[in-house]
């Protein structure tokens, strides 16, 4: 009763204008992307050594644009692990072996299943004082006026955030992520041995009526069973900007975005 109450007092967010691919659009795209794979997904990159601005796909791929907010519903979100047995060097080499729930990894050359708990490389210390398998979250969000959601990653530094803010702000007030507006800022952290880094700020926006809430479900339901397999590649540890530590830019790049995160950081997260 209480959690009724409480999802029926917040303020709809009435002006949000949701955008899905339903109707003409989704027809638009299954013919014209026919023989041409899945809809690409814009990336949305985390920049390194502190800085407060996020760097978003512009018209031109070569002119990136900044902003200090994303704002809109989060259709999606999943781990992924990646390990690559020699250092990353700056290209687009695939994974040796990956995982798109942060449970299963499959080995690129044998096809093998392998556990990511009990995995030697997806140990704290495995790569120096982190993990030879990287992780990150994938995180779909759905802005206003576009149809096509944003794929966030999320370093480990950033996961306690998110964890804190869909346990206490989502689901403890009687919603589903996409149920909701969220607005994600970045903060600048420091780690034990001085390094800056960037880590993301979860907001409660608001929640949505009833009618787009339905729309952004059915968006949900197509992000899921369609986009969850996208390949990983080094996109989704790359960050912006110049690292502090004279490394090439990731998977192994920034070990502020690596780092072991304090404060529960191996409990089990309440993810959708």
């Amino acid at each position: 009763m209480a959690g009724a109450k409480a999802k029926n007092e917040l303020a709809v967010v009435e002006n949000f204008d949701l955008q899905t691919i339903s109707g003409d659009l989704a027809q638009t795209i299954a013919e014209e992307m026919d023989g041409l794979g899945a809809l690409p997904f814009d990336r949305v990159k985390i920049p390194s050594g502190g800085g407060l601005a996020f760097e978003l796909p512009g018209e031109d791929d070569e002119n990136p644009e900044s902003a200090t907010e994303i704002v809109g519903v989060i259709l999606d979100h999943h781990p992924v692990n990646a390990y690559w047995r020699e250092k990353f060097a700056g290209g687009n080499e695939q994974p040796d072996c990956s995982s798109f729930d942060g449970k299963l990894g499959v080995d690129r050359e044998t096809g093998e299943i392998k556990d990511c708990a009990s995995c030697p490389y997806n140990q704290f210390g495995s790569d120096d004082k982190g993990k030879a398998c990287k992780n990150v979250h994938r995180v779909f969000i759905l802005r206003e006026g576009n149809p096509v959601p944003l794929v966030l990653s999320l370093p480990p530094t950033s996961l306690k955030y998110m964890r804190d803010y869909i346990a206490k702000r989502v689901i403890l007030k009687g919603f589903r992520c996409w149920q909701v507006v969220t607005k994600i800022t970045l903060k600048k952290e420091k780690n034990a041995a001085g390094i800056a880094y960037s880590r993301a700020v979860f907001t409660f926006a608001g929640k949505l009526s009833t009618e787009k809430a339905m729309e952004a479900e059915a968006m949900k339901d197509c992000v899921k069973q369609q986009y969850r397999q996208i390949d990983v590649d080094d996109a989704d540890y790359s960050t912006t900007g110049n690292s502090n530590q004279g490394e090439p830019t990731a998977p192994k790049a920034d070990e502020a975005g690596f780092m072991k995160v304090p404060e529960g950081s191996d409990e089990k997260l309440p993810f959708d």
